[in-house]
């Protein structure tokens, strides 16, 4: 039996899915990669072919919205599909559920697995202007696409509750909910804290809808009454309509806020360094870095909304806040600063709760029998 896992980053492919494709192979199946930029010598590419999974480049714009592009998207996922033929087709991030899906129905694979991990930029944040027309687009395309599936997996039940509510997801088509991408909770072992003022980090790409101007804000004021504190930002550039500018963030650097690391392949040494993580984002499927966060024994400070709030016990093994609250989410992390002994009890709690239910096991198990592939 033959899968094709189509993705619209080739990194999410070993940083996301690595897991599920050892899965996949341990299974005895011949699985197939697909993403823009997956070329030989990538360290990717390098990593799939050394485990005896086949690559393919393809071309697919993360962002923008192009129809002739993204027909000739179609186009070339519909070619790909007819000679592979694969018996499955899995998809996650919109444009290749939308496309993929689409190819799928047109080359005639029989299982066609969608796999939503958050809705994105055009269900984020009130629908006005240019967002509004990426919102009514993506919402017919997910629609028609969906119509398609044969499975669709959902990482919290709010997206798919949401999903269903705005007519997107069928009321025919099956689906299943599995705890986020979940985390390898060996290779993110407890690491202890280092004796040093306390010290945040937050991991994101930097967009505004990850709150990465609500933890500048929050550092801002924090660090005008604590100045012992640390507050540290790791994360990419991103060119999506949300991205932050490169001179917005350095800004907040020169004022003495907060470090700004850029990205990192390895986010461990990271999370080691820190105390509490922290991520104000206004809408995950479910945040990978908090997982590792957690497995780590650290903490966390994440808002109130779907994806984010199914890992936080508030209380527990760290705070909820609203999203968008710079005071709310300032006064969580004064929390720890003034009450230091909370950072290694609630971490303890983290990485409990870590192993009890995301881990990447566990969360691989239920995606293969979803799939029906135990």
């Amino acid at each position: 039996m033959t899968i094709l896992i189509i993705a619209s980053h080739a990194g999410s492919l070993r940083i996301f899915r690595g897991a599920l494709i050892e899965a996949l192979l341990s299974k005895g199946l011949g699985v197939h990669a697909a993403a823009p930029g997956l070329v030989a010598g990538d360290a990717t590419h390098e990593w799939l072919r050394k485990r005896g999974v086949t690559c393919h480049d393809i071309a697919l714009a993360r962002t923008g919205l192009n129809p002739i592009a993204d027909l000739r998207t179609l186009a070339g996922l519909v070619r790909l599909m007819r000679r592979l033929r694969p018996q499955i087709v899995l998809a996650y991030t919109i444009k290749p559920v939308i496309w993929g899906l689409l190819a799928a129905r047109m080359a005639a694979v029989p299982k066609r697995v969608a796999l939503i991990t958050g809705l994105g930029y055009a269900f984020v944040g009130p629908a006005r202007g240019k967002r509004a027309r990426v919102r009514w687009l993506a919402s017919s395309l997910y629609a028609r696409a969906l119509r398609q599936a044969t499975l669709v997996v959902f990482q919290n039940p709010d997206d798919r509750d949401d999903l269903r509510n705005w007519g997107v997801l069928p009321a025919g088509v099956r689906s299943v909910l599995v705890k986020g991408s979940g985390v390898d909770t060996g290779a993110f072992s407890p690491a202890p804290f280092v004796d040093a003022p306390p010290r945040f980090l937050m991991i994101a790409r930097l967009v505004g809808d990850k709150g990465v101007r609500e933890y500048a804000q929050a550092a801002a004021w924090l660090r005008a009454r604590h100045p012992q504190a640390g507050f540290h930002l790791v994360g990419p550039l991103d060119p999506s309509p949300d991205g932050i500018p490169e001179a917005e963030v350095r800004g907040w650097q020169e004022a003495g806020h907060l470090v700004w690391h850029g990205a990192a392949h390895d986010v461990r040494p990271d999370i080691a360094a820190s105390h509490v993580y922290v991520l104000p984002s206004y809408r995950e499927g479910m945040p990978r870095t908090v997982l590792e966060a957690m497995a780590m024994g650290r903490p966390v400070i994440t808002t109130d909304v779907p994806g984010c709030r199914e890992t936080v016990r508030d209380g527990v093994n760290g705070f909820l806040v609203p999203a968008r609250d710079v005071s709310a989410l300032a006064t969580a992390m004064e929390r720890f600063i003034c009450a230091p002994d909370r950072v290694a009890r609630m971490g303890g709690e983290a990485r409990r709760i870590t192993v009890e239910t995301f881990d990447v096991r566990q969360v691989n198990a239920a995606m293969l029998e979803a799939m029906d592939l135990t």
